[in-house]
């Protein structure tokens, strides 16, 4: 699916309903997928945002395996017309028990991509999801021989700067906390060793918007999405990588050790059978 105004052009792929390009003026600002680094764009995270500890979720007493990030990013859905997209129906996956439908709606607005996603719960049982968004955006003018790369700035839900605590790391992607929680600046530089200990998550809904700006501190493009609950910043700790994620999540990985079900999840949606639960962020380009 090709969406274009005359300003931006959005590329989505049926593989993930995932964007795999986003072009104004002739320049591409998301990631490319070379897989020498990583081989997604901006994946839905669904129904797991992050690791379930020991990739297992429980549901009513059952044991079911839901790698990190979940399974949607791997599924193909079909275009319906004006930007939307559906997962292509299963009777019940293997590993979730629940019958749901996915759809993915994608709008243009000047230099701004909205981005929603819908959840239906088809069961006539409660069900629990978690979904977040994973997008990956090229580092503008990168040089691995830089010592800054670029800048991130931080936003609350308000609008207003915010220099993040970090209260939890990651150990083998589920969520340990620091031995002193970390302030990162509203104006964070992105420097080699910046992702040496994985991705920097912030809880609590401290984030709603990051913005990406170049090695000069000029805005390049920014994620909003107000109703994060956590947002994480990544990129894979290889030598010259070129490009960093920004990340809002309805979402997040587990506290490492968790062993109860999935009802009691960090951050967990309950949606009650024939309900909806919306996830929605918006990509612009400055």
């Amino acid at each position: 699916m090709i969406l274009s105004n005359g300003i931006v052009t959005l590329e989505v792929a049926p593989h993930g309903a995932e964007p795999v390009s986003l072009v104004k003026d002739g320049r591409e600002y998301m990631w490319n997928g070379d897989p020498a680094f990583w081989n997604r764009h901006a994946p839905i995270l669904f129904p797991a945002v992050g690791k379930p500890c020991n990739n297992e979720v429980r549901i009513g007493g059952k044991v079911f395996c839901i790698k990190q990030h979940g399974f949607a990013r791997d599924r193909e859905f079909t275009e319906a017309g004006d930007g939307l997209m559906k997962m292509v129906p299963e009777p019940r996956p293997d590993n979730y028990p629940y019958r749901f439908a996915l759809e993915a709606k994608y709008r243009l607005d000047g230099s701004s991509v909205e981005i929603v996603w819908t959840v239906e719960n088809l069961d006539t049982c409660d069900m629990y999801a978690q979904i977040g968004a994973h997008p990956g955006f090229m580092m503008p003018d990168y040089d691995p021989a830089d010592d800054v790369h670029g800048f991130i700035r931080f936003y609350d839900a308000e609008g207003r700067p915010v220099s993040p605590l970090m209260v939890s790391g990651l150990d083998d992607g589920n969520r340990v906390p620091l031995p002193s929680p970390v302030r990162i600046p509203a104006v964070m530089p992105i420097l080699s060793k910046t992702f040496d200990r994985d991705a920097l998550i912030f809880e609590n809904g401290q984030v709603a918007t990051a913005e990406l700006c170049d090695k000069n501190g000029a805005s390049v493009l920014r994620v909003e999405c107000p109703q994060a609950e956590a947002y994480g910043i990544w990129a894979p700790h290889k030598a010259d990588c070129p490009f960093v994620c920004l990340e809002p999540w309805c979402g997040i990985c587990d506290r490492k050790g968790y062993a109860g079900d999935i009802s009691g999840r960090d951050c967990i949606h309950r949606i009650a059978p024939g309900a909806r639960y919306q996830f929605r962020y918006l990509i612009t380009i400055l």
